[in-house]
């Protein structure tokens, strides 16, 4: 009888372990590409880039929540997309959108005017093949 009552306490926590990890891996986590894609995400104050290089047939949407202490940011981009499409967005600390761009287009814009605070920065793949690279920042 006790090995019975150890199998089911093994049992449970074994269930609970398995639904930890679950949530975990859930697509709430929607800030990470394939590591074969050689990822590089910087995300501090006021400087956010972001790279991925031989991206091959990727659909995702990657979420970010960056720290903007300005009103506006500068954004550059210098992607190389052989196929599918991309876009970024960012939204303001009270979710107001402030840019959308198509990442094949490549320079520099200013985002629209919004509030300081925490903004959110979206990468939105479509069957996405080539090199993707943009940075965010404050603008003074």
């Amino acid at each position: 009888m006790m090995v019975d009552c150890i199998h089911r306490v093994v049992a449970s926590v074994l269930v609970i372990a398995v639904l930890a990890l679950g949530a975990g891996c859930s697509d709430n986590n929607t800030n990470v590409i394939n590591p074969a894609f050689q990822p590089e995400v910087t995300n501090n104050i006021d400087n956010f880039q972001f790279q991925a290089t031989g991206v091959t047939n990727v659909s995702q949407v990657l979420t970010y929540s960056w720290r903007n202490t300005g009103t506006q940011a500068n954004v550059d981009q210098s992607c190389s997309i052989t196929s599918g499409t991309a876009m970024l967005t960012m939204s303001d600390s009270t979710g107001t959108q402030v840019c959308s761009r198509n990442m094949a287009d490549g320079g520099s814009v200013a985002s629209a005017a919004g509030l300081p605070g925490t903004w959110t920065i979206r990468v939105m793949l479509n069957h996405v093949s080539g090199t993707l690279n943009f940075r965010a920042q404050k603008k003074t």
